[in-house]
């Protein structure tokens, strides 16, 4: 017997019941999809769309992975799970760190479901590293970088190493060879979804959640080269799409009609036109200064800083008794606060004159919590297409890299099969009481989302 079966064995004898299917696309937009469906690709899919409901669905502020996928998986706004960005700095200091699942603050769908009884699968969604004890099993997404802490039961990895899975693409292989990025992506996703596969027909499950993380992937380095349809590339992006859409159709035939399907993505994607260096701008507009010429952390910031700014697009002002060495007093706090706003409002590129930020809010205007006080004063958002970095040092407001797909706010998308979706104003936090409400368990009056079914 293979080390798989011995430590999931199926009971012969389990009833028929409830059962839930999730497969999360990162990043992939509502309006790409049906783009692919108009031009006679993912033709299974379509099909699928036929017999359910596909909405546009709105992300999260900042528009990155991390907080989306968080978002989702516990169904409140990040100022009740604790998770604001990538990164994030150490309380009262200029330490940065980054967030794992020891930061989140709020219970996660596969921990409610746990506690209702409910035996989960949950593979690779972001965050979820380092694995916390579930009923059932969970592989942790992008953070964990060894298989063998990345998997509960622990022993688990084992058998996943026998399969030759992957967590992640290797990034810095992409940033070197487009070629080898696409060698990887797809080796990751088959391996990706051999396992699910596995795990759909031989493990005991109620709720089975497969992430894929590789469109995102693909899209950050290949957006421009799809857009434009390159000749090198446009057919091997074309081609890993129609795989997903492949998958999507074999997983459809398999489930009975007592089992949901979910397929959700956490936000959109388009090109980008420039890298906005937001601390660049704060250092142009006198509100950002250096102890050291060319400074290498936050710990190099003068005393006379007023606001400093992490990826993407959070801007901290530099308060009197929050920060070491802040300069802003309480009662200036606001004012300070409504004028960088106005300011960047009025950003624009200094050779089209096209307008860079979209909007900026006050925390209090979209979060509520526990945790407010850990979140960054102002977040700008920006204007499709102007990408915000938080490098500390930058010679130039605008520049470039080898990524050249971006996130956008209001592109991703929801779908459920033999379902209808409210006509809501749909938000990603939503759809996890939705799939409680599927299970017919009562939604948490703490959750800021609201089922949609």
């Amino acid at each position: 017997m293979s080390l798989f079966k011995k430590l999931f064995k199926k009971s012969s004898t389990e009833e028929e019941k409830k059962r839930v299917v999730v497969i999360g696309l990162d990043g992939t937009p509502f309006s790409f999809v049906k783009r692919m469906m108009d031009q006679g690709h993912m033709p299974n899919f379509a099909a699928m769309i036929e017999n359910g409901d596909f909405r546009q669905m709105k992300s999260v502020y900042p528009t990155i992975s991390s907080v989306a996928w968080s978002t989702f998986m516990t169904g409140v706004n990040p100022a009740k799970h604790g998770i604001f960005g990538f990164v994030d700095l150490v309380a009262g200091s200029y330490e940065m760190t980054i967030p794992t699942a020891r930061d989140m603050k709020a219970e996660t769908l596969w921990q409610f479901l746990s506690r209702h009884g409910k035996r989960v699968v949950v593979m690779n969604v972001p965050l979820t590293y380092p694995p916390k004890e579930v009923n059932g099993i969970l592989i942790s997404g992008f953070l964990a970088t060894d298989l063998a802490k990345a998997t509960y039961p622990p022993k688990l990895a084992e058998f996943l190493k026998e399969m030759g899975y992957r967590i992640d693409v290797d990034s810095q292989v992409a940033r070197k060879s487009k070629e080898r990025l696409l060698e990887d992506v797809n080796r990751t996703f088959k391996k990706r979804v051999e396992v699910m596969f596995h795990f759909l027909e031989k493990e005991k499950w109620d709720y089975l959640h497969t992430h894929i993380m590789c469109t995102d992937r693909l899209f950050h380095f290949l957006w421009r080269e799809m857009e434009k349809k390159d000749e090198n590339y446009y057919a091997p992006f074309i081609e890993f799409i129609n795989k997903i859409d492949e998958m999507l159709g074999k997983l459809e035939e398999r489930l009975d009609e007592n089992t949901e399907l979910v397929v959700l993505s956490d936000h959109g994607f388009c090109e980008v036109k420039a890298n906005v260096q937001l601390n660049h701008w704060l250092y142009t507009e006198g509100y950002l200064k250096y102890k050291n010429e060319k400074p290498k952390g936050l710990a190099d910031i003068s005393s006379e800083s007023v606001a400093f700014s992490l990826i993407p697009g959070r801007i901290f002002i530099h308060t009197q008794g929050k920060w070491p060495k802040g300069s802003v007093r309480r009662e200036d706090y606001e004012s300070v606060r409504e004028e960088i706003k106005e300011k960047l409002m009025k950003l624009r590129h200094p050779e089209t004159g096209e307008k860079i930020i979209d909007r900026v809010f006050k925390k209090e205007e979209i979060y509520h919590g526990p945790y407010f006080e850990r979140a960054a004063d102002l977040i700008a958002h920006p204007v499709d297409g102007y990408d915000i970095k938080g490098k500390l040092w930058s010679d130039s407001l605008l520049t470039s890299d080898v990524i050249n797909g971006m996130h956008t706010y209001n592109d991703a998308f929801l779908y459920i099969k033999k379902r209808k979706i409210k006509e809501v104003d749909l938000e990603i936090m939503d759809v996890n009481p939705t799939i409680m409400k599927m299970f017919g368990i009562e939604v948490p009056e703490n959750i800021d989302g609201r089922a949609v079914i």
